[in-house]
């Protein structure tokens, strides 16, 4: 690598110089035990370069001297893959010339380039992200260029055919890319829970960060402190920019330039991850008031959650409850969160509570105990499951006005309004919660013709228990706080 040059932009034509990132990807993904080598890293920080000249050794034989070596650079879609067809005969300028006169470059109708040299028929084949062109290959390397951001149905016909292949020659697979938008997606699980003989470097910032945090950003763009890519004074200008306008500008930054699980579609979320941001305060207001208690009663697989809203400050106290079986570590790995349950449980903010299932009478007991002396003013609940917990309620003597609300269009339209409302004026005040900030990142609000509003899951293992039990609470103090408090006065005549 470092005897090529660079083959455009403003250093063009010095001699490449790997920043250590790089060269720690590279030395680990061609190390002798490695099939599979993973990469993800924000968008500008050389992917192109890593994998073109990848893509280039093993044309030439550098890390390979199998007869009639096949490499296949797949993409998204063609003119996505021309940039790696681009960066490699741009580096194939600098070898010596009597490599360059080895070289065959081939734009219709297949992006390719052939290298006659040692022994000949060694090729580099362009492809696009359709599965049918790659059954019945034999390829020695496969590079499949920013594999979190193909279609899903496509995109995996492509993997398992490029993986089938290069069993036939104990090839190497190479999956670059930005962050995909959520933990399941398949790049995601790459990385999260890689086969044997996996690679694995992953450059992604803890969640729930400011867009325009610097050490995190330094983490997503590690070339930022070797000249690749942007700058930090750049990254940082970008994201004030991209503050100031919110939405999927936002979003967008977050998930290509931090490098961030999130989607990049953020007019269906309920609170994008700054927005919830802006609720989180240092110094939580007082539980002053009634307050009033949400209730999302989850089953054996989901969360059980309660929320407490304190409506004349705006105080917001959340938990939630798994069952002890499984453990919450192995219910992370399920999830696709690894660990996130474990700290979630070690701060507090998350319980464990039966076996296979959380027994709603003792649970709402504990639930009580934690607003003991608390003015309740309200409890309300899902309508779906009114008669199990009715039982429960008098099984644990609880008394209090209860409220039962639906999940649907009409009364979750009416509840995701009035909490985005309340977010948005300042009357909700958390403390800085790894329980929250999980679940708005999964909750998504579907939208009907007349645009009534519905909480939803971003993803089927998301866990949003915690944000559908804020949402009653907040809502229904609002409503509280909205009646009258005139007495009324009666005449006869």
């Amino acid at each position: 690598m470092h005897s090529l040059a660079i083959p455009e932009g403003p250093n063009a034509g010095t001699p490449v110089i790997l920043a250590p990132f790089q060269r720690q990807f590279i030395e680990g993904a061609l190390a002798a035990d490695t099939a599979n080598a993973i990469l993800s890293i924000g968008r500008g920080n050389g992917k192109s370069a890593i994998t073109a000249g990848l893509a280039l050794g093993g044309l030439i034989g550098i890390w390979d001297r199998q007869p009639r070596r096949e490499i296949i650079a797949a993409a998204r879609t063609r003119d996505q893959g021309r940039i790696i067809w681009d960066f490699v005969a741009g580096f194939a300028a600098s070898l010596p010339l009597e490599i360059q006169n080895q070289l065959i470059y081939r734009r219709a109708p297949r992006l390719e380039i052939e290298f006659t040299g040692d022994g000949g028929g060694h090729v580099l084949r362009v492809i696009a992200a359709d599965g049918k062109s790659a059954l019945g290959g034999a390829p020695t390397m496969a590079i499949l260029d920013e594999r979190g951001h193909w279609a899903l149905d496509r995109g995996d016909e492509l993997e398992h055919a490029l993986l089938s292949g290069l069993g036939k020659r104990s090839g190497r697979a190479f999956l670059i890319s930005t962050s995909a938008s959520d933990d399941t997606h398949p790049f995601s699980r790459w990385i999260d829970q890689p086969p044997p003989g996996s690679y694995v470097q992953e450059h992604r910032p803890a969640p729930g960060l400011p867009a325009d945090d610097s050490d995190s950003l330094l983490v997503a763009n590690p070339g930022a402190l070797h000249g690749i890519g942007g700058s930090l004074e750049w990254l940082e200008a970008q994201a004030a920019r991209a503050i100031a306008r919110g939405g999927s500008a936002l979003t967008t930054f977050r998930l290509y330039n931090r490098n961030e699980r999130i989607s990049g579609d953020s007019l269906n979320m309920l609170l994008t991850p700054d927005e919830w941001l802006s609720c989180e305060v240092a110094q939580l207001p007082p539980r002053s008031g009634g307050v009033v208690i949400g209730i999302d009663l989850g089953g054996s697989a989901s969360m059980t959650a309660a929320a407490f809203y304190w409506p004349e400050t705006g105080r917001l106290e959340c938990l939630g409850t798994f069952p002890s079986m499984p453990s919450l570590l192995d219910r992370g790995q399920a999830d696709g969160v690894a660990g996130r349950y474990v700290e979630m449980h070690e701060r507090g903010e998350l319980t464990v509570l039966g076996d296979k299932t959380v027994p709603v009478a003792p649970w709402l007991a504990e639930v009580m105990r934690n607003v003991e002396g608390e003015n309740v003013m309200a409890i309300t609940m899902d309508r779906y499951k009114q008669a199990e917990l009715s039982e429960a309620l008098d099984r644990a003597g609880i008394r209090a006005p209860v409220v039962w609300r639906g999940q649907g269009y009409r009364d979750g339209g009416e509840d995701c309004e009035r909490f985005r409302r309340a977010a948005f004026d300042g009357q909700v005040k958390a403390q800085p919660s790894l329980l929250l900030r999980s679940a708005f990142a999964d909750a998504v609000c579907k939208t009907d013709d007349a645009n009534n509003l519905k909480l939803t899951k971003a993803r089927s293992t998301g866990r949003i228990d915690a944000v559908a039990a804020s949402v009653l609470a907040v809502a229904q103090g609002a409503r509280i706080a909205a009646q009258s408090n005139k007495k009324a006065r009666m005449a006869w005549f």
